[in-house]
């Protein structure tokens, strides 16, 4: 058998080796808490951007109405100022004809005047023919 020298120097190597165990296993459950914190708080920053990104999302969707509504106001402004356009074609238009018809009444009295200035030159020929004829007889 084994002396009790033996016996003790065994024991103490149990004891050390059992010492050194729980050390082991205490450093195995801090290294599983240590990753379990480490989880959250990374769950908890994912969680955290995606709330950032769904904000600048709903920011976006929000620029993009109003920017939209712009266009729309902006299309509507092109459609008064072509509304104005056709008001002005019709403008020109009218004007157009107004001057059509004042060429018209225009050319109708050049024409009258001329007719009369052919009379008046017929009727003073004819008055200087005579006069002429008169004037020789009386001679």
């Amino acid at each position: 058998m084994l002396a009790q020298e033996d016996i003790e120097q065994i024991e103490k190597l149990v004891e050390n080796i059992i010492a050194r165990q729980p050390e082991k296993l205490n450093a195995n459950v801090r290294y599983e808490l240590d990753l379990r914190e480490r989880t959250v708080r990374v769950e908890e920053e994912l969680k955290h951007q995606r709330d950032l990104m769904i904000q600048g999302f709903e920011a976006m969707e929000k620029r993009f109405e109003q920017v939209e509504k712009r266009f729309e106001q902006i299309d509507k402004r092109f459609e008064q100022v072509e509304k104005r356009f056709e008001q002005i074609d019709k403008r020109f238009e009218q004007v157009d004809k107004r001057f059509e018809e004042m060429r018209k009444d225009m050319n109708t009295g050049f024409i009258e005047m001329n007719r009369r200035l052919d009379r008046f030159m017929y009727w003073t020929l004819g008055l200087v023919v005579s006069a002429t004829m008169v004037i020789i007889n009386l001679n």
